[in-house]
């Protein structure tokens, strides 16, 4: 089964003061595109639990517009502030929840790697990698905030996983442990889709 055929993957980037996200449609036969990106500002809510059903609001209303196959989202990063990380992964949580309401398989991916796959280095910083997406996607600027670009790295990532399981048909979290392809390997296999500057 060809899992990168007529899917539309979301990706998301959590945070409780902004948080990203991405809608990447992938054609059978064709190279992927945004159909949207943008952010989520959370700053002027100080409730805590206000800011989560803002998120949850969010990811209702995208899921309704754009009917996701997939939820790619990256998994909170490990902070020395166990308060920042509770919250983090609380609204992680809160849209993983969202997409398995509506039977979207969730797929989690590390920092580490969705950066991996897009620019080739685990360690790129948030620039590097929405450079790196600008040129893939042949951006004419890059958004405001890296935490949309980001959220389309961990859509990116996810479709470049070339043998990604099955998902459940009960839309159950799967977690992809392995390194299945990379932004070099698109590049490499697609020369004739990558513009320069």
């Amino acid at each position: 089964m060809d899992h990168t055929a007529d899917r539309i993957i979301m990706g998301i980037d959590p945070g409780t003061s902004v948080l990203g996200y991405s809608m990447l449609q992938c054609p059978k036969n064709g190279t992927p595109r945004i159909l949207a990106l943008g952010v989520l500002k959370l700053n002027k809510f100080q409730d805590h639990y206000v800011r989560l059903r803002k998120i949850y609001e969010r990811a209702v209303s995208l899921i309704d517009e754009f009917h996701p196959d997939e939820l790619a989202i990256e998994a909170p990063f490990y902070a020395k502030n166990v308060q920042s990380m509770l919250k983090l992964g609380r609204a992680q949580g809160t849209v993983i929840t969202v997409a398995l309401s509506r039977s979207i398989p969730v797929f989690e991916y590390a920092p580490r790697k969705i950066k991996l796959a897009v620019t080739g280095k685990g360690a790129a910083s948030k620039e590097q990698v929405a450079r790196m997406l600008q040129t893939m996607f042949h951006m004419d600027g890059l958004p405001e905030y890296f935490d949309a670009t980001d959220a389309l790295a961990a859509s990116v990532c996810h479709y470049f996983q070339k043998e990604l399981p099955v998902p459940p048909a009960s839309g159950t979290a799967r977690r992809t442990t392995s390194h299945k392809g990379s932004w070099n390997d698109f590049v490499r296999n697609n020369p004739d889709r990558i513009v320069t500057t």
